[in-house]
């Protein structure tokens, strides 16, 4: 089976330990502001947060995970606070990336990079070309990145590829195009700080996905923390629109298809 399936159109692979989470990164400024503390407190920490978070995924044998850094929409805080993410994000391709391919971490950035300086994406394009290779976790940064630009993107891509499927396309021909293509949809969704929305974020890749909620702050989320989500979504019956009784059937039919793979190899 193909990494990246359509979940409304078939059963994609599924297991105990999700292979994608996706991850909004929610509560900076709040936990700066309990504390205290300007707002880029809250995101400097919310950098210490990204790399427990990577090293705990990656013990885990989670093959994707996926963190919404800035959305679209963001251009729209203060300026003063837009420098200082933008000065994070380039300390942190500096600094981080060299770390993840030591680590066997494949590095990706999605999003339109376009509004970005030239110099950051040199650093993003050089650190996707130095950990192409590596097997061990995709770690995707969404980047200037809003779900209705990919679905707008993917689709201009596709009509300009293929004009004649202006007037009649199905899912596998659009699929290819999205700006995470290489990628199975998410498994299970978090999203830090106590909001209860998916903000523009991957909605083509949530149609199915577990969502999960906490109020921790992202400064303060851990591996603990992820351990929770993980409980919570081994706790979730995932019927992608069927019955229980499919799902099992489907399971079962599955497991001979490996068995039977087996005996013959």
């Amino acid at each position: 089976m193909p990494i990246n399936i359509s979940s409304t159109l078939e059963i994609p692979k599924t297991g105990i330990i999700p292979r994608h989470v996706a991850i909004i990164m929610d509560g900076n400024g709040r936990w700066a502001k309990n504390r205290f503390l300007p707002r880029v407190a809250g995101h400097k920490q919310a950098m210490d947060t990204v790399r427990g978070i990577v090293k705990a995924c990656a013990e885990r044998e989670i093959g994707y995970l996926t963190l919404f850094a800035f959305s679209s929409e963001n251009w729209r805080r203060p300026k003063a606070e837009i420098s200082v993410l933008m000065q994070l994000f380039m300390v942190a391709l500096e600094q981080e990336v060299g770390k993840l391919h030591e680590n066997g971490i494949r590095f990706k950035v999605v999003g339109d990079l376009s509004q970005f300086e030239p110099k950051i994406i040199e650093f993003i394009r050089n650190g996707e070309r130095l950990t192409a290779a590596n097997t061990n976790l995709t770690l995707t940064v969404a980047a200037n990145y809003g779900g209705r630009w990919d679905i707008m993107q993917a689709t201009r891509k596709m009509l300009s590829q293929r004009p004649e499927s202006a007037h009649s396309f199905e899912e596998e021909d659009l699929m290819p195009h999205f700006a995470m293509s290489y990628a199975p949809e998410p498994d299970l969704f978090i999203r830090t700080g106590g909001e209860k929305r998916i903000s523009n974020f991957l909605l083509w890749q949530l149609a199915y996905t577990e969502l999960y909620f906490t109020d921790t702050l992202w400064p303060d989320f851990d591996a603990r923390a992820l351990d929770l989500a993980i409980e919570s979504y081994q706790q979730r019956e995932r019927r992608f629109g069927r019955t229980s009784e499919q799902i099992e059937v489907s399971s079962s039919t599955e497991g001979a298809r490996r068995f039977e793979a087996t005996e013959q190899a």
